[in-house]
This record gives structure tokens, C-alpha cells and sequence, in this order.
């Protein structure tokens, strides 16, 4: 499989645009199936069958992964052997009367209003450099409900305080611009005069760096998000995630047109930004309830 691999995250890479971290996933799921494949004493999954695939599932099954992570690793799987026909690797796809699992479809409920404010408006935030990148990281994501991965590789030319705007580079490298409304341009500020007053040694073009000027780590992102979340929620889920989640469900509440929200999210479709409006149809119904006049029962 090396050389077939190899080609197989070239072709994510510079064809398919896929960011750094997707190919890593890719990559990392593929091998997990190659070694599973070694110890059925199956040595090519370029040519496996079907059969090695079904015992794949069921021991992912046993092992405790739902049915959502299998059918993701299965994808993956598609992808690379449709690489193969693509390369004339291979005639047909292993996969081509492989049937998905069944998914539960799992609302996620993003954090209140009040949670928010009560987070934002509080003296939870001290004025020493750590806090003040927790507290801008925290909001960056709640201000613009962009992805981790956005944020993260967010870069210093990309923050135009003076056109009140920030560049996002999304998925497939396309570009969006998102409005700094007045709380993130007082927060950005701060933040600017934070790492100015600390002296930090900037050793990249990144925005956002550690107090030794490094960039910031998937992982020190999710728990500064989570460790400042359990503050005030005792909602389960606390990812960036659920910030960019209640982001586009606050604007839906509060009368956003939603294909302005897909383009806020950089979303290529707009049935991705549809996920967010459950908790805004719930709002409606209960206006729809209250408000018709046919409605006697309100």
C-alpha cells in the first residue's frame, strides 16, 4: 500500500485541497485498516475483499466505536479505493454494495444566550497573557463562529481592525470575510496590547500564539474552550464546536437570514447550515403558537 498511499494524500492534497489535519485523518485510518488487514493475514488492501472489510466493521463495532465513526472510516475507505479505479489501480470498489449503518440523529444543543453572556461578561478572565488568549480564542469563535482549525492558522495580516473585517481561509482554501462587529474589535484590541505588554517574541505570522510565540495546539484550544465552558454550563458537550454551533443558532433566533449564515460559516451548501435551525424552528413555533389568530388554544 506505501506507494498507493503516498499518491493516494498527494491527490487530497494538491487536487482535492484537503487541509492538513484531513489528510493526517486519512491517512491514520487507512493505516489502522492496513494493520487490521495483517493480523487476518490479508497483506494488500489494495486488493482486499469485501469480507476483510465486514470483519473491520464488526470488530470497530465491538471495540465501542458508534455507528457514525465506522461509517466515517468506511468513507475514508471509499475514497482511497475510488483513487485506485481513478489510477487503474484497481477495476471495481470493494465497497460497492457496502450499505452505511444506521446513524441516530442526535440534536445538539448549543449553549443558551445567558450561558454565553454569563461567560463573556464575566470577571472569569485576568489580565496576565494566558487569560487574555483564552478569553480572545473564546470569542473569536463565538464572535464568528469560524472552525478550530480557522482559527488556529488565523494570521496576523488576516485581522484588518482599520476595514473592521477578518480573512478566513475554509475548506478547499476558499476564502471568506467575516465582519468584526464592536465587543471582538474591543477584545482584539486588548489581546493586541496583551502580547505587545508581554513582549512576546512572535516566530511566525500566526495571530494567535503562546506566551513563547509558538502555535497554539489543537488540544490547548479544545481545553481552554472546555475548562472556561464548565464554568457556567453543565451542558456535556463544551468543544469550539458548540461555540460555532450556538453562534449560528443565536443569529437564527434573533431574525438572521440564513444564507447569510452559511456564508458567516463557509458553508458550501446550504443544507450544512440547516443543522443549526432546529433550536430556531422550536422559537418560531412557539411565536407561530401565541400569534395566530386562528389559534384558540394560546
Amino acid at each position: 500500500m506505501g506507494n498507493s498511499l503516498e499518491q493516494f494524500i498527494d491527490y487530497l492534497r494538491y487536487e482535492k485541497k484537503y487541509s492538513f489535519h484531513t489528510q493526517k485523518a486519512y491517512k491514520r485510518d487507512l493505516n489502522f485498516f492496513n494493520d487490521f488487514c495483517k493480523k487476518n493475514n490479508h497483506y494488500n488492501i489494495d486488493n482486499c475483499e469485501y469480507k476483510i472489510i465486514r470483519l473491520w466493521i464488526i470488530s470497530m463495532i465491538d471495540g465501542g466505536n458508534s455507528n457514525r465513526t465506522v461509517n466515517r472510516k468506511i468513507s475514508v475507505l471509499r475514497s482511497y479505493f475510488n483513487f485506485l479505479i481513478k489510477i487503474d489501480l484497481i477495476k471495481t470498489s470493494p465497497l460497492n454494495k457496502h450499505i452505511p449503518l444506521k446513524e441516530s440523529k442526535k440534536i445538539q444543543i448549543p449553549f443558551s444566550e445567558d450561558e454565553v453572556k454569563l461567560l463573556l461578561d464575566s470577571k472569569l478572565f485576568n489580565q496576565d497573557y494566558r487569560s487574555q488568549l483564552s478569553k480572545i480564542v473564546i470569542e473569536l469563535f463565538y464572535y464568528t463562529g469560524i472552525r478550530r482549525s480557522e482559527l488556529i492558522n488565523l494570521k496576523i495580516n488576516d485581522i484588518d481592525l482599520s476595514g473592521r473585517t477578518i480573512k478566513v481561509l475554509g475548506k478547499n482554501n476558499k476564502e471568506r470575510k467575516i465582519p468584526i462587529i464592536k465587543p471582538l474589535y474591543d477584545s482584539i484590541q486588548q489581546y493586541n496590547s496583551a502580547k505587545k505588554s508581554n513582549k512576546i517574541n512572535q516566530l511566525n505570522q500566526n495571530y494567535l500564539v503562546n506566551k513563547k510565540g509558538k502555535v497554539l495546539g489543537e488540544n490547548f484550544v479544545y481545553k481552554t474552550v472546555n475548562d472556561y465552558i464548565s464554568l457556567v454550563t453543565t451542558k456535556t458537550k463544551k468543544s469550539p464546536h458548540m461555540l460555532r454551533h450556538s453562534f449560528a443558532t443565536h443569529l437564527l433566533n434573533n431574525g438572521a437570514n440564513i444564507n447569510a449564515v452559511k456564508e458567516l460559516l463557509g458553508h458550501s451548501s446550504l443544507a450544512a447550515t440547516q443543522i443549526y435551525t432546529h433550536t430556531s424552528m422550536e422559537k418560531i413555533k412557539k411565536i407561530y403558537s401565541k400569534t395566530h389568530p386562528r389559534n384558540k388554544n394560546n
